[in-house]
């Protein structure tokens, strides 16, 4: 079992953001801060490794691949500013995750319960595709978060990358894992040995909801299952 050496998320979240371990990572998200997008021109943006959010005591865990540029990136929290956080929070919302279906940005008054978002990468990489070294130097925030989440029971990859990131989460905690690996696919659901158990979905990017790879109730069913699995014990106020 791996331990973090942080005493809580909130102090792992502190040490995060300084996080410089990654010189290609640092100098993108740095640029796309200065430069911005037109349509932010007047934002502030965050421009440093995006902390996981929600629900410390979550038994449900979403876990992505890392933010976007013009998204977390800006704004400072997952999935928040972008059309991908639309289609989660609002699944996260009707699935009784979330208390209100939009994510614009920290101070919008979003909370979630029993869910916690984050991604295997913290930091946004270039066209969305952090490098082996990267992930690397990333997993070990990743494995210290998924320490502290300790009542974490369901794991919501989205897309193939937060699938195998959260694999070799797993593989390292000495969990009796499937041999070999099942692979990726939308609502694919693989129940471990311990009990928890992982579900997969495909990325709710842009490029799979325009041209119909990801439909909304395909969306919907894999979240509306991570309810059944969690119990439906607690609702998002």
């Amino acid at each position: 079992m791996i331990a973090s050496e942080f005493e809580s998320l909130e102090e792992l979240s502190d040490r995060l953001i300084d996080c410089r371990r990654c010189l290609r990572l640092v100098e993108w998200r740095e640029e796309v801060a200065r430069e911005k997008r037109a349509s932010f021109a007047d934002d502030d943006y965050w421009g440093r490794p995006v902390p996981g959010f929600g629900d410390t005591d979550a038994e449900l865990v979403v876990v992505g691949l890392a933010p976007a540029a013009h998204g977390a990136n800006r704004t400072g929290r997952m999935f928040t500013g972008d059309r991908s956080g639309e289609w989660l929070y609002r699944a996260l919302h009707d699935a009784g995750f979330a208390n209100q279906s939009e994510s614009i940005g920290r101070s919008d008054g979003l909370q979630l319960s029993n869910a916690w978002v984050t991604s295997a990468v913290r930091c946004a990489p270039p066209v969305n595709k952090p490098t082996p070294s990267e992930r690397d130097n990333c997993a070990s925030w990743f494995d210290a978060e998924l320490a502290l989440l300790r009542r974490a029971r369901v794991f919501l990859c989205l897309g193939q990358y937060a699938y195998h990131s959260l694999w070799r989460h797993l593989r390292a905690t000495a969990v009796d894992l499937p041999v070999p690996r099942p692979g990726f696919g939308h609502g694919v659901e693989i129940a471990l040995a311990d009990g928890r158990v992982v579900l997969l979905s495909y990325h709710p990017s842009q490029q799979n909801t325009f041209t119909g790879r990801l439909t909304r109730d395909m969306f919907d069913s894999v979240f509306a299952r991570a309810r059944r699995l969690t119990g439906s014990r607690r609702q998002a106020p």
